[in-house]
């Protein structure tokens, strides 16, 4: 069984210690890293390319958001979920803006940060149950009065774009795009820039939200 290569940035170091424990036990995760700010984080990130790294918010000099922007910008497969303190959900729009793939608070069970490692492993956006009701609410609220500009974008994209923007925004290569929807790496290339031509967004960051926000992947 292949191991989940997990990096743990943290700024307490006990509690980098405990979570080492807790994931060390399991026998499908590995603990290769750990980091003490968010200078750091991205630093062991470059260097180890894990496939997640356990990223807490607060740590000075650079902070979890910022960390979380330039390991996603940079480092295509390697996936940040944030575990935090703050049952807050203007701090899960900033992550999911960033390209964040899950949101887990610190104070959550143990077996639920196993899970949402193992989801995010999977290419899925994990979301703490608390805030992903917030943030369901939010969406219903945005639906229930839509601009002209969000129906035409909605209705704009082809079944096949659909495709391509799901996979994208979970963090799939053009490459690993094009085995599995059967087209060549160039195709994928012209439907992803079909995509960000139709809904006018720029960046993986921003095609994650959108499809967040629409409903295309789970949390």
């Amino acid at each position: 069984m292949r191991r989940i290569r997990i990096v743990i940035a943290d700024d307490h170091a006990v509690l980098r210690a405990g979570l080492r424990m807790l994931l060390n036990a399991e026998p499908d995760m590995e603990v290769v890293g750990e980091a003490a700010d968010g200078l750091e984080a991205v630093a062991r990130a470059r260097e180890l390319r894990p496939d997640i790294v356990l990223m807490d918010l607060a740590m000075p000099p650079l902070g979890g958001v910022a960390a979380t922007e330039q390991i996603t910008g940079e480092l295509q497969g390697v996936r940040v979920l944030v575990l935090s303190m703050h049952d807050d959900e203007s701090y899960l729009h900033q992550v999911l803006r960033v390209g964040a793939a899950g949101y887990v608070l610190k104070k959550a069970a143990d077996s639920e940060l196993l899970a949402a490692i193992r989801a995010v492993q999977r290419g899925e956006v994990y979301i703490y149950p608390s805030l992903a009701k917030v943030l369901v609410q939010d969406m219903l609220r945005k639906e229930s009065r839509p601009s002209g500009e969000e129906r035409r974008s909605g209705n704009a994209l082809s079944e096949r774009e659909r495709e391509v923007l799901v996979l994208v925004a979970q963090g799939y290569t053009t490459q690993q795009i094009a085995d599995q929807l059967v087209l060549s790496p160039k195709t994928v290339e012209t439907y992803r820039a079909r995509i960000t031509e139709k809904l006018g967004l720029r960046g993986r960051a921003q095609l994650v939200r959108y499809a967040i926000e629409k409903g295309l992947l789970k949390s």
